[in-house]
């Protein structure tokens, strides 16, 4: 009886083992992505600015997690490995607002220029007919 109990088992798990091996899992793609943070009123690079990098899901929520790089002294930084799709990519440096923007990833290498501005003046609705602090 135990006997016949395993036959049927493998002759199931047989034909089942080979098909899961027939149907490879394609290898999910990935791009290597260099980022260049240039100053938008001069174009000169941004050193050690952080390029924070998250994966966004349908719908366009932002995944758990992500990773952060630091740009050298040439305003560069890349990340090799990045799945297709879209990533939301934050740039903070001190001095400069910050940026932040969804990008689509879709080649192999691609190559992100993000140029960061100056922080802009105040405004107000108040002319200048405010009384003074004594």
């Amino acid at each position: 009886m135990r006997c016949r109990i395993v036959v049927a088992f493998l002759l199931f798990l047989i034909p089942s083992l080979l098909t899961s091996s027939d149907k490879k899992k394609e290898p999910e793609q990935v791009s290597s992505v260099k980022f260049l943070v240039l100053k938008d009123d001069n174009g000169k690079p941004v050193r050690n600015a952080a390029v924070v990098l998250h994966p966004v899901r349908d719908g366009g929520k932002q995944s758990k997690g992500g990773f952060e790089l630091k740009t050298d002294n040439e305003g560069m930084t890349e990340f090799d490995g990045i799945p297709y799709g879209k990533l939301r990519v934050q740039v903070i440096a001190p001095g400069f607002q910050t940026f932040g923007d969804d990008f689509d990833i879709g080649q192999p290498q691609q190559e992100l220029k993000i140029r960061l501005k100056r922080p802009q003046d105040q405004r107000t609705i108040y002319g200048d007919d405010r009384p003074k602090d004594k």
